[in-house]
C-alpha cells in the first residue's frame, strides 16, 4: 500500500532521499553538543581553564550553526515536498477517475471522491511532511543519545532499557484502541459530504418546500457523529502525555539520585557527565514522545492511505481492445440478446433478453415506465456501461471492438441531468467539437433552437455560464445540450428525456431540424411524452427491463396497451389543461 502511494512522489524522490541526510546532520549535531557542555564544565569552568573555554564555546557555537543550517534545510526541503507529493496525488486521483466507467463511480460516490482528493490527501500530505523528518530524526537521536549515555555510565544507561519498554507498550496500547476509531471519521465525513453536496445541489427545491430545519438538523446529526467518534480517539490518544510524563520524571528521579551518589562516592563520575546525562534523557525521552506523536499522525493518516490507494489502484471495468478499430463504417446499432446487470449478476437483470436491430439513420423513440431501465439501454452503445451478457453492435461491429475515443467520438448524447459548466455559450458548446467555427457552433444552435433566446442575451454567444448552468433555464439548458452534441456531427444521437422542459411547438421544431438537418445520423429519443417520439420510424415500448412490443404510433395505439394508457392520460391532460 505504502509502496504504490510513494510512486507518486515523481520529481520530488530525489529530494526525499536528501532529507534524511540534513535530518541526520541536524541529530549530529544535537547528539554533540551535550557532549561538549560537559568538557566545558568538568575542564573548563571546575577546573578554571580558560583555553578549554574557549575551545569548547567556539566548538558549542560551529554545532549550533550546523544544527541551524541542517535544521532549517530539512524543514524547507520537507514542506517543498510534502506539498509536491500532494499536488501529484490530486492530479492522480483526478486522472484516474477521468477513466472510470459509470460502474466504478458508482461504487465510490462523487462525495466519497471528492474527499479523498481533499480531506485525505491533506492528511497525507501533512503526515509525510511531519514524518519524513521525525521517523529519521528520533530514532537517530534516541541510538545516538543511547550510545553516548553506555560511553559515559553504562550503569546509569540501564535505566532507560527499563522505562523505554513500559513507554513502548503504552503508546502500542493507546493506537491499538485508537485506530478503529479515526476509520471510523473519515466513513462519516464521506456521510456529511454528501449531505452537503445534496443540499446544494437541491437547494431551490430545499427552499421551496421550506426544509431548511430539517436539513439543517440532518447535517447537525452527522457532524455531531463525526464530533463524537473524534473525541473518544482523542480521549484514548490523551494517555500518550501522562505516560510520557511518568517516563521522564522517572528517568529524572532515578539519575539524579545514583548519579549523585556516583559523584559523592568519587566513582570517576563529573558534575558535567551528571548535565549531560539530563540533556540526553531529556532528548531520549523528548524523542520517543514525538515518535509517539508521529504515530498518531499515521495513525489518523493511515485511513486515508488506504481510501487514497484504493482510488488508484482501482482498475475501469471498461478496457480498450488490444488492436482498437478506429472507424465506425456506419450508424446501424444492433443489440443482441442483450441483458444487464450493474452489479454484473445474472440474477438481478435491469435489461433482459433485448433485441433490437436499428438501420442507418432511423429514428427510434424509447417509452416506458419509471424503473424501466430505459437509460440504462442507450448508455450501453457508448460503453459507459459494458452488458452483462449478449452484445451490441455498431457498424456492424461488437462495440467491445472499438477504440473507446474512436466510439464516444462517433455518439452524441444528451443525458437527463442537462450539465453546462462555467464559462461563455460558445465554450460550452465546443466541449462538442472544441475545432468548430463559429458558423457551425450558430447552426448547432439554431437547429436545437437555441439560437434565438442566445442572440437575446447582450453578450450573445460570450454570455458566461454560471457554474451548473443555474443562470438560464430549465428549457434554455436543455437545447444548449442539444446543441454541444450536435457539434459532434455524431454518427448515434442519443436525447435521453432533453426535451421535457420545452414547450410542445419548440420540441417539434427541434424534431423537424434533426430530420432535415442530419438524416444519416440515427437518433434514439427517450421520452415520457408521446408528442416527441410519435413521429418517430419506430417506437420501443419497454416494461420493467424487458420489451414489450416494438411498432410504430399508430401500431402501437392499436395493439399496445401500455402505450395506450400513456397516451390517452396525456391526452386527457391535454384535453384538461386545454378547457381551462
Amino acid at each position: 500500500m505504502i509502496k504504490k502511494l510513494l510512486t507518486n512522489l515523481g520529481e520530488y524522490k530525489k529530494d526525499s532521499i536528501i532529507i534524511p541526510i540534513y535530518v541526520t546532520g541536524e541529530a549530529a549535531m544535537d547528539v554533540i553538543t551535550p557532549m561538549i557542555m560537559a568538557i566545558l564544565i568538568d575542564q573548563g569552568i571546575n577546573k578554571g581553564n580558560r583555553q578549554a573555554l574557549l575551545t569548547n564555546g567556539l566548538a558549542l557555537v560551529v554545532c549550533a550553526a550546523l544544527s541551524f543550517y541542517f535544521g532549517v534545510k530539512s524543514v524547507r526541503t520537507s514542506a517543498e515536498v510534502a506539498v509536491g507529493f500532494a499536488r501529484n496525488l490530486r492530479h492522480n486521483i483526478f486522472a484516474r477517475i477521468q477513466t472510470f466507467s459509470f460502474s466504478n463511480i458508482d461504487r465510490f460516490s462523487p462525495s466519497s471522491l471528492v474527499t479523498r482528493m481533499t480531506t485525505d490527501v491533506t492528511n497525507i500530505q501533512n503526515a509525510y511532511q511531519m514524518g519524513i523528518r521525525i521517523i529519521v530524526r528520533s530514532p537517530l537521536m534516541i541510538i545516538f543519545a543511547l550510545i553516548v549515555t553506555f560511553f559515559i555510565n553504562p550503569q546509569l544507561a540501564q535505566i532507560y532499557l527499563w522505562v523505554i519498554p513500559f513507554l513502548v507498550i503504552g503508546m502500542g496500547i493507546v493506537i491499538h484502541f485508537a485506530h478503529p476509531l479515526f476509520n471510523v471519521v473519515f466513513r462519516i465525513y464521506d456521510k456529511l459530504n454528501n449531505v452537503v453536496s445534496e443540499n446544494l445541489q437541491g437547494i431551490r427545491a430545499v427552499k421551496s418546500y421550506v426544509r431548511e430545519d430539517e436539513q439543517e438538523e440532518k447535517f447537525n446529526e452527522v457532524s455531531k457523529k463525526i464530533y463524537q467518534t473524534f473525541m473518544k480517539a482523542e480521549q484514548i490518544v490523551a494517555f500518550n502525555m501522562p505516560i510520557l510524563q511518568v517516563a521522564v520524571y522517572t528517568c529524572m528521579l532515578l539519575i539524579s539520585w545514583f548519579g549523585a551518589q556516583f559523584i559523592v562516592d568519587g566513582k570517576g563520575f563529573t558534575e558535567g557527565q551528571l548535565l549531560s546525562m539530563f540533556s540526553y534523557t531529556m532528548e531520549i525521552l523528548i524523542n520517543l514522545n514525538m515518535m509517539s506523536m508521529i504515530f498518531v499522525m499515521i495513525l489518523m493518516s493511515r485511513p486515508s492511505v488506504e481510501r487514497v490507494v484504493e482510488v488508484l489502484s482501482e482498475q475501469s471495468d471498461i478496457k480498450n481492445p488490444a488492436n482498437p478499430v478506429t472507424k465506425i463504417p456506419n450508424s446501424s446499432v444492433e443489440f443482441k440478446d442483450v441483458s444487464f446487470s450493474y452489479q454484473n449478476e445474472m440474477n438481478n437483470l435491469v435489461l433482459k433478453n433485448i433485441n433490437l436491430k436499428v438501420q442507418p439513420g432511423e429514428l427510434i423513440g424509447i417509452l416506458g415506465g419509471t424503473g424501466s431501465a430505459k437509460s440504462t439501454l442507450v448508455q450501453l452503445i457508448a460503453r459507459l456501461y459494458d452488458v452483462t451478457d449478449g452484445e451490441i453492435k455498431v457498424g456492424g461491429l461488437n462495440v467491445k471492438n472499438y477504440d473507446l475515443v474512436a466510439l464516444r467520438d462517433q455518439v452524441g448524447m444528451v443525458l437527463q441531468n442537462n450539465v453546462l459548466f462555467h464559462g461563455t455559450i460558445k465554450e460550452n458548446l465546443k466541449w462538442g467539437n472544441s475545432q468548430a467555427t463559429d458558423d457551425e457552433v450558430i447552426s448547432a444552435a439554431k437547429i436545437a433552437q437555441a439560437d434565438g433566446f442566445v442572440q437575446e442575451f447582450p453578450e450573445k454567444y460570450d454570455t458566461m455560464i454560471s457554474q451548473g448552468g443555474t443562470n438560464v433555464s430549465g428549457g434554455q439548458k436543455q437545447r444548449l445540450t442539444i446543441a454541444r452534441a450536435l457539434l459532434k456531427k455524431p454518427k448515434i444521437l442519443i436525447l435521453d428525456d432533453s426535451t421535457s422542459a420545452v414547450d410542445t411547438k419548440t420540441d417539434r421544431e427541434i424534431k423537424k431540424g434533426l430530420r432535415e438537418t442530419i438524416p444519416g445520423t440515427t437518433t434514439f429519443i427517450i421520452s415520457q411524452r408521446i408528442s416527441s417520439i410519435e413521429d418517430a420510424d419506430r417506437i420501443v415500448v419497454l416494461d420493467d427491463g424487458e420489451i414489450n412490443q416494438i411498432g410504430t404510433s399508430d401500431e402501437l395505439l392499436k395493439t399496445n396497451r401500455i402505450y395506450q394508457e400513456i397516451y390517452q392520460s396525456q391526452q386527457k391532460g391535454f384535453g384538461q389543461s386545454a378547457g381551462k
